[in-house]
């Protein structure tokens, strides 16, 4: 009898799980890196599927793309005797290389403390940070230094009220990819949230990587290293060559 009770349980509960679901669409799931690429921007949209009539509570849409996770070594400078100096270090276990987050309203009114703490949804949540915590006084504040780096360069971005939503059904957004991608899988995740509590979650991944001679080069330089800054070496050379002969043909006429 017991048994039978779990397995109603766990019926009645994957069936609320399951009311609502998302059907989603990108513009593109592989990204081409070329020696011209300049960045991109990828349309995420998509609709929800119901088995249930829709509920009273508004409905609210998180979109996380992430790029590769990997180690950061985080390092303090400080003035000691008129020089710039690294002083305390701390490293950062597994930050993405990009982080991009878009929301239909602000991430707090749309997304629960706990959990955010549960998905790791929000860019500090997106960091693993160990390090050194016991050694450095302050080891947050590294953490805090990567986050206002990246976000300054782009590379981590918080879009809140950037996701349109329609009639509780339909949504869509974009989200913007900088020239200076990681190669490697970019997970994208899906949040439907009601009263900050994710309902449902759709995961995909897009695909960044190297083409053409930029995949050439990325490769020649990792199995052939040797050929690689021999060639690099001739390339500066006749390239140091070609300006010093052609400024001396300038200066004759």
């Amino acid at each position: 009898m017991r048994g039978l009770w779990i397995s109603i349980l766990v019926i009645i509960t994957c069936g609320s799980v399951r009311a609502e679901e998302v059907v989603l669409g990108l513009s593109m799931s592989q990204v081409e890196i070329t020696t011209n690429f300049d960045g991109s921007e990828i349309l995420v949209f998509g609709a929800v599927k119901r088995d249930a009539p829709v509920p009273e509570d508004p409905l609210d849409v998180v979109v996380a793309v992430a790029g590769p996770s990997l180690p950061v070594v985080v390092r303090r400078k400080e003035r000691r005797f008129g020089i710039w100096v690294n002083t305390e270090s701390v490293e950062v276990d597994a930050a993405p290389s990009f982080y991009a987050v878009a929301t239909t309203r602000p991430l707090s009114q749309v997304l629960s403390n706990t959990e955010d703490l549960r998905h790791k949804v929000s860019i500090p949540r997106a960091i693993r940070s160990v390090g050194s915590a016991g050694q450095v006084q302050d080891a947050q504040s590294f953490t805090d230094a990567v986050i206002r780096i990246r976000q300054a360069s782009g590379a981590y971005s918080l879009q809140e009220g950037a996701v349109e939503l329609t009639d509780q059904t339909l949504f869509n957004t974009s989200i913007a990819l900088p020239a200076n991608l990681t190669e490697g899988d970019y997970p994208t995740r899906i949040f439907l949230t009601r009263g900050g509590a994710v309902v449902s979650v759709y995961e995909t991944t897009i695909d960044v990587q190297k083409v053409g001679l930029e995949r050439w080069l990325f490769e020649l330089s990792r199995q052939k290293p040797l050929i690689y800054g021999l060639m690099s070496l001739g390339i500066a050379i006749a390239a140091g060559w070609s300006a010093s002969a052609a400024f001396r043909l300038f200066r004759q006429r």
